[in-house]
């Protein structure tokens, strides 16, 4: 079973719309979804929390239709940690647990005293005097203490240093050792995205570039560094995107299958490949 499946999604919001948006995200795995402020990326995650209803298109979240009276039940099995924390401002974490048990039917107590302690939370200070790295540590600790089957994060690791950044990497990557466990994780930060992710999908002004395999990607695209002439010596079929660089030469992204043999290319990170196909975009 997949853990995602949007078929055809459209949604519009005046000039900006979601358009013909078709992503999968097989169980077991770790899908990226990035793209420029705008994108659509948070309303994609409303879509599929039937936050939002689509103009067409069908958004299913592990086997159900989320438009379905079901999905209230498949809710239980979804971990969710927006971009902001929201939680009543005079609540210690103690009584944020509480509420929880509360809530979910499947709360797991130990769990999330262990998350509590992992990322060091104040038991008794208010909500309301959490930095906004705490609010974040708060919200994965939710997530996560309800025996979920799916996370879904927009901006999950925002406001964290980078040492505790790392851990909660590691976190979402214990997490999916079990294979029916999957995350969909929107994130500015694409060296995080390319050290936890199996899968990257682009979103560029409400359109869905490309959703591929992390490795694929790093296979298929390299960087050229070198003069204009050089670069203009290649099929124009090869080229997805340009900058100049320093002294007038250039840099470039390009299908490695395209080039010959012998030029020599740099390897292309996840930011090169995302950053040089809106430059091709805009051209």
């Amino acid at each position: 079973m997949n853990a995602i499946e949007l078929s055809h999604i459209h949604k519009s919001f005046g000039e900006f719309a979601i358009q013909d948006l078709c992503l999968t995200v097989p169980s077991g795995t770790i899908c990226g979804l990035v793209g420029e402020n705008g994108a659509g990326k948070s309303t994609t995650i409303r879509l599929l929390m039937n936050a939002l209803r689509p103009d067409g298109g069908i958004a299913r979240v592990l086997g159900v239709d989320a438009a379905s009276p079901e999905f209230r039940e498949v809710k239980e099995d979804i971990g969710v940690v927006l971009d902001e924390a929201y939680y009543p401002e005079t609540l210690t974490v103690v009584q944020v647990g509480k509420v929880m048990a509360g809530t979910y039917r499947r709360w797991d107590q130990g769990v999330y005293e262990g998350y509590l302690r992992r990322f060091d939370l104040p038991g008794k200070k208010p909500f309301k005097d959490f930095s906004r790295g705490m609010k974040m540590k708060l919200a994965i600790a939710v997530a996560l203490s309800h025996q979920p089957k799916l996370l879904i994060l927009d901006e999950a690791t925002s406001g964290l240093d980078p040492i505790v950044r790392d851990e909660v990497l590691e976190i979402f990557n214990e997490f999916t050792r079990e294979e029916d466990h999957s995350i969909l994780i929107s994130s500015h930060i694409l060296s995080d995205l390319e050290k936890l992710c199996d899968y990257i999908a682009f979103l560029h002004q409400g359109r869905l570039l490309f959703c591929d395999e992390k490795d694929r990607l790093l296979e298929t695209y390299g960087v050229f560094a070198g003069t204009a002439e050089q670069l203009e010596s290649l099929r124009e079929e090869a080229v997805l995107g340009r900058e100049a660089s320093g002294y007038g030469g250039v840099r470039a992204l390009v299908r490695r299958e395209e080039v010959p043999a012998g030029l020599e290319l740099e390897r292309a990170s996840v930011e090169d490949i995302i950053l040089f196909m809106v430059k091709g975009a805009k051209k």
